[in-house]
């Protein structure tokens, strides 16, 4: 039985739910649409929708992964790119393309402009909500893909499947190895810490928020509290009226956020994360002048001029990446009842 108290944070919620919304609404007008082609979009359609910039090297591995993988038609936001990201969207059969010159820390970092869109051409689909240096990856993906996965997900009564973050990178300075775009980025960036991880319930969104990983032990190792957070929700049968809260680590209605609770036994993927390929000390040059990435901009500033600095982030305790059964294994993956 709810008590006063949850009833009451019940509401809190649902009028900060509408006033996101509301926001999102406001915030459509400063996108203009450069390739609009959401009439390919059909009852069943899979989306992926992401905001970016400046990521011309990552997007052809990023579009050929979630193309093999189910994924029938891309939403994107292009935030004034300037290295041919833009042109290059724009050529692409299965996106449709939206650009704006505004700040992305005022539109919390893209949510609002991907709440709009989601909330327009979403609705009734599962979609993926991704930044381009993530590869979704789950139990079994190379044979059963996302219609099927998202099929059983319907079966089970669900409309969310939770995943981890996992920081990979390379053995070495993160400069050392030269990335060509198209090619598998974790043929590159191999190594990912395994054993460091804390999950903590947080009962106000009714998530399991998780911490741990390279980005902790390396930069964050006195300062925990300010590690990134490494749960995510990515892929959600999508309703005009939900909307992320932070990034992709809460979304509303809270029951969304449940994908982690082992009482549950629901399949979890991993987000692959891309960040530090050799390109990283170019781009966190970029986002620490022009401080659009953090809300509390002034913790981060050590953050990137060791980035910068071209550390090598492999240890002894590093593992090689060889595969989502690995994951599983090791616990970061779970299969539950996906079998």
């Amino acid at each position: 039985m709810k008590t006063g108290s949850d009833l009451r944070l019940a509401y809190k919620l649902r009028w900060k739910r509408r006033k996101l919304l509301f926001r999102a609404i406001r915030k459509h007008y400063q996108l203009q649409p450069v390739n609009n082609q959401t009439n390919l979009i059909k009852p069943g359609t899979v989306l992926a929708a992401s905001t970016v910039r400046n990521e011309i090297i990552r997007l052809p591995y990023f579009l050929q992964h979630y193309r093999e993988m189910g994924v029938d038609h891309f939403l994107f936001v292009d935030n004034n790119s300037d290295d041919g990201t833009l042109e290059f969207l724009r050529s692409q059969p299965d996106v449709s393309l939206w650009s704006t010159p505004d700040s992305y820390r005022q539109s919390r970092f893209g949510a609002d402009w991907l709440a709009w869109l989601q909330r327009k051409y979403a609705h009734g689909h599962w979609c993926l909500t991704l930044d381009a240096d993530e590869i979704f990856v789950y139990p079994d993906w190379q044979k059963r893909n996302l219609k099927e996965l998202t099929e059983w997900l319907d079966a089970q009564g669900t409309r969310s499947m939770a995943a981890l973050m996992l920081d990979m990178y390379p053995k070495g300075v993160l400069g050392g190895v030269k990335y060509t775009a198209g090619k598998d980025p974790f043929d590159t960036l191999k190594w990912f810490d395994w054993d460091n991880y804390t999950w903590e319930r947080q009962p106000k969104y009714q998530n399991i928020s998780i911490r741990g990983g390279a980005r902790k032990r390396m930069f964050f190792s006195d300062q925990p509290d300010l590690a990134p957070h490494l749960h995510k929700t990515p892929l959600v049968k999508w309703h005009r009226s939900y909307v992320y809260v932070s990034s992709t680590h809460i979304v509303l209605p809270r029951r969304l956020n449940n994908g982690f609770d082992a009482r549950l036994s629901m399949p979890t993927g991993v987000l692959l994360h891309s960040k530090f390929l050799n390109v990283v000390l170019e781009k966190s040059n970029e986002e620490k002048s022009r401080r659009e990435h953090f809300t509390h901009t002034e913790h981060y500033d050590a953050y990137y001029d060791e980035i910068i600095s071209n550390p090598d982030f492999w240890h002894k305790n590093s593992a090689q990446y060889k595969g989502w059964e690995q994951l599983v294994e090791i616990g970061l993956m779970k299969r539950g009842r996906w079998a």
